[in-house]
């Protein structure tokens, strides 16, 4: 799993046309229909912490993790801005540690697809577990199977402004569910050239089937699955899904190595 180098520094540019309001809006809905009103939550996966700033402005008080400094870097301003009491810890998702235990973890923008290993995931949804308030709940999203065959697949996709450039090139595995895709970026240097950037990234498409096995095998008890921003099952042609899933006793501890 690689962190986010040259593309944090435009990673917001070209992200803008998410509407994290709205999506902050979706994950504090469902945090409230499971009973998470207020209390301590954990954004695993914060990037540049434009959702840890939503539901902090909610009234949640906040933790973002994420393995990226350049992208913790940029949620360091946004918090400056902002005067929200949000801490931010440099960690890799696999290996996280807190101080104490949250009353939910949270992890949108398709981060868990980063975790490319089925026993890196278990890992991840078994230390969530273990920092979990007694029934505390884990919120988090996923590219589906549908998405990077149909959609992404070996598709490539570009955008030019003012304010940069960048070229993203899909390479999909179906047999793997493994999606590779090259980034590169071009953004405006000081001395009015462009700089270039160039980044492999990858994902993994999991299938719910999975999902719910892993889950199981961490100790966390699955709630429900939702097609993205509705409250309905997810269809064969969802692009994005919602699972929730919910500590369950700590049915299954982290062995130690």
């Amino acid at each position: 799993m690689e962190a986010y180098t040259g593309f944090a520094q435009v990673y917001d540019l070209f992200m803008d046309n998410i509407p994290y309001e709205e999506w902050g809006g979706y994950v504090h809905g469902l945090l409230m229909e499971y009973g998470i009103e207020d209390g301590l939550v954990l954004d695993l996966g914060c990037g540049t912490g434009n959702m840890t700033e939503v539901l902090a402005e909610a009234g949640y008080d906040m933790i973002g993790v994420d393995l990226s400094e350049e992208m913790l870097e940029l949620a360091q301003e946004k918090k400056y801005e902002s005067g929200h009491d949000i801490l931010y810890l440099q960690q890799d998702m696999r290996e996280f540690e807190l101080y104490g235990t949250v009353r939910a973890v949270v992890s949108v923008c398709d981060s868990m697809n980063y975790i490319t290993e089925e026993e890196d995931l278990r890992q991840v949804f078994a230390l969530v577990n273990n920092y979990l308030d007694p029934g505390g709940i884990f919120l988090f999203d996923l590219n589906t199977e549908y998405k990077y065959r149909e959609l992404l697949g070996d598709n490539t996709f570009a955008e030019d402004r003012e304010e940069g450039s960048f070229i993203w090139e899909n390479d999909y595995d179906p047999k793997t569910g493994m999606n590779e895709y090259a980034l590169t970026l071009f953004v405006p240097g000081d001395d009015g050239r462009y700089d270039k950037f160039q980044e492999i990234h990858y994902q993994r498409s999991y299938s719910l089937q999975t999902i719910r096995r892993l889950l199981r095998e961490a100790g966390l008890e699955l709630e429900a699955v939702y097609d993205a921003f509705t409250r309905r099952p997810p269809a064969e042609d969802s692009e994005r899904i919602y699972v929730i899933a919910r500590e369950h006793g700590k049915g299954n501890q982290i062995q130690e190595e």
